[in-house]
């Protein structure tokens, strides 16, 4: 392998209330660097990707796994994506519950399927048939979940101010042989309607990943995204010849202007050049490249730090 690995992550765009900024850029440093760990000893980016999501999936601090939001009937529904950028091959899954680690049944899909989306009933058979535990759906629910559904309940409540909340999680990487893969999970939007299915679970709007050009994993608002197919527009314009940076700035604004939609993108290309951009207020984002660590949630913020310490303070607690 010639390539420098690169891990980035990023745990939803969106407004991150001040008593939970601590816990999500934990949450996002712990994510890149076992994602990292794994593009470290030689491991593929997919293997990556796939780590530094279920991580998040685990943490009550992200609107993925344990931690999701509630639909309108009070449950835990969430979609998930992984793609390979070598042959281009995805799976994901949309609207499962009482699964812990809906990236894990989405790579699943795509290895022992020859489809690329299951959904609900019948993800739900396929996990049953690939051994997967079931998670009874209220160890999913933290308590902040259902406090928010019950206020958004409320006659005079407009969730659409909580949806600013997103909290989408995702990664992408480049490993030492430069393949690329991304992968992406999501409660999706508080007080949803039952069977909503996001961005997420979508080709080419959540994430898409092709060696040619690099990979991309979208955060925000999914209706938005999904009207201009946000990871793949990011990756034309870097077939173009922008720089990431460029590519998701171009997309995000259009995106802004096009349909007055927010959201966050982290991206990859196929030379290791990273970015982590956001049209929200936050996202919270981690990269780990070089054995260098960077991390942030504001505009215009950047924290650095050496994997060696970061990983030390990372025993430590932070």
């Amino acid at each position: 392998g010639r390539m420098k690995p690169v891990i980035v992550v990023h745990g939803g765009a969106g407004r991150i209330f001040k008593e939970r900024e601590e816990g999500s850029r934990a949450g996002v440093v712990r994510a890149a660097l076992r994602g990292y760990g794994i593009l470290k000893q030689g491991g593929s980016a997919l293997d990556a990707v796939e780590e530094a999501v279920r991580s998040m999936e685990d943490d009550p601090h992200f609107n993925a796994g344990c931690g999701s939001v509630l639909n309108e009937k009070g449950e835990v529904e969430m979609d998930a994506i992984i793609m390979d950028g070598k042959n281009l091959d995805s799976g994901a899954v949309s609207a499962v519950k009482c699964i812990a680690n809906p990236i894990k049944l989405a790579r699943l899909v795509m290895e022992k399927t020859k489809h690329m989306l299951l959904t609900d009933h019948g993800a739900h058979l396929f996990a049953q048939a690939m051994g997967i535990p079931e998670t009874p759906g209220e160890k999913l629910i933290t308590e902040r979940s259902r406090e928010r559904w019950k206020k958004n309940l409320e006659p005079d409540s407009n969730p659409e101010e909580f949806q600013k909340d997103l909290g989408t999680v995702g990664a992408v990487a480049i490993d030492s042989e430069g393949n690329v893969a991304c992968a992406t999970s999501t409660g999706g939007l508080s007080n949803k309607l039952i069977g909503r299915v996001g961005d997420t679970a979508c080709i080419g709007s959540g994430g898409y990943a092709d060696n040619c050009s690099g990979a991309t994993s979208t955060t925000g608002h999914g209706e938005s995204i999904m009207k201009v197919v946000l990871a793949r527009l990011i990756l034309y314009r870097m077939e173009q010849g922008m720089s990431p940076e460029m590519a998701a700035d171009t997309a995000l604004d259009y995106m802004k202007t096009r349909v007055g939609g927010l959201g966050g993108v982290i991206v990859v290309n196929s030379s290791g050049e990273w970015a982590a951009r956001f049209s929200t207020k936050q996202m919270s984002w981690a990269t780990v490249k070089d054995n260098q660590l960077h991390y942030g949630i504001y505009a215009g913020e950047r924290h650095t730090k050496s994997v060696d310490e970061a990983l030390a303070s990372e025993s430590e607690g932070f």
